[in-house]
């Protein structure tokens, strides 16, 4: 497969080490061995169609929830913002939209139909594929809650509906059928005033751009809330806003999320995490646990 040109049936682009820090919003990790970006989803059935048994597939939407560790990762890494992305309305109370649409959009586009029940949404920095696969939530709501089925797609690229029946889905945990992955969900809403819904998304946009630093590099929210209590909160009491490793540093502004100043790199920014992680249990006795997916080989 990857000796030569690419078949006609491939109609997306592929790049050979591909630096990833241009695709993550950490800004930082490295190459990807190769880089497909299909055009939509027939040509990524295609495309996974044509790979061998062995090759290591990695999945990238927006690239937020990630850390690539400096060494990149082997393997052929699919990207599927930029791709064509199916929106739409299906009938009175449900949407679909396909896995590399951002799940802001999807927020967005709800309210402008009049459908209430996705604006959580818009507090999740990835795209919808990205919170099928963990049950991303954010101001109460979670994904999977939302969902009525879903479409998958497997090595040999064949496309699958299936239902929520058949997954096991918990707080930041998504467990189903071995070797698919998701392309596209149906989402179950309400009818509502699209007035109303917009003014709950402006709102709920403005509490994220007050208690969140939006307009920083980060990877979201770095660890999972443990029952009962909250991971910023635990790491404010251990007094670690605006710890740094290099270029890495504990927001002031959320002490769960860590910001790349512009010079940190991919361990920088590990360092900052174990360190974090480390001291919360010491001083807390509480074992937070990694929301963000750490992948990739070191440098």
């Amino acid at each position: 497969m990857m000796g030569g040109a690419a078949p006609v049936a491939w109609r997306g682009e592929l790049r050979r080490e591909e630096p990833l820090a241009r695709h993550t919003s950490w800004r930082v990790g490295g190459p990807a061995e190769r880089f497909y970006r299909p055009l939509d989803l027939d040509d990524l059935a295609a495309f996974l169609a044509s790979l061998p048994p062995e090759e290591p597939v990695f999945w990238l939407g927006l690239g937020s929830n990630l850390l690539v560790r400096d060494g990149g990762i082997r393997g052929t890494v699919i990207c599927t913002s930029g791709m064509r992305q199916g929106l739409r309305r299906l009938d009175a109370t449900r949407l679909y939209a396909e896995a590399g649409v951002p799940c802001a959009r999807v927020a967005r586009f709800s309210a402008r139909c009049g459908l209430a029940g996705a604006e959580f949404l818009v507090g999740i920095p990835g795209t919808l594929g990205g919170a099928l696969a963990m049950n991303a939530g954010a101001f109460g709501g979670e994904t999977w809650a939302r969902v009525a089925a879903v479409e998958t797609l497997d090595r040999q690229g064949r496309r699958r509906r299936r239902q929520p029946g058949e997954y096991v889905v918990g707080y930041r945990e998504v467990r189903g059928p071995e070797g698919e992955w998701f392309v596209a969900a149906e989402l179950a809403l309400e009818e509502d005033d699209p007035a109303a819904v917009q003014a709950r998304l402006k709102a709920l946009l403005a509490r994220r751009g007050s208690t969140q630093p939006t307009g920083q590099p980060s990877g979201g929210s770095v660890f999972r809330n443990p029952p009962g209590d909250h991971a910023g909160r635990l790491i404010e009491a251990c007094g670690l806003k605006g710890h740094a490793v290099g270029g890495a540093r504990v927001s002031e502004k959320h002490a769960n999320f860590i910001i790349n100043d512009g010079t940190a790199t991919a361990r920088d920014i590990e360092r900052l995490i174990e360190y974090v992680a480390e001291t919360v249990a010491r001083r807390q006795g509480v074992h937070l646990v990694p929301e963000v997916h750490i992948v990739g080989a070191a440098a």
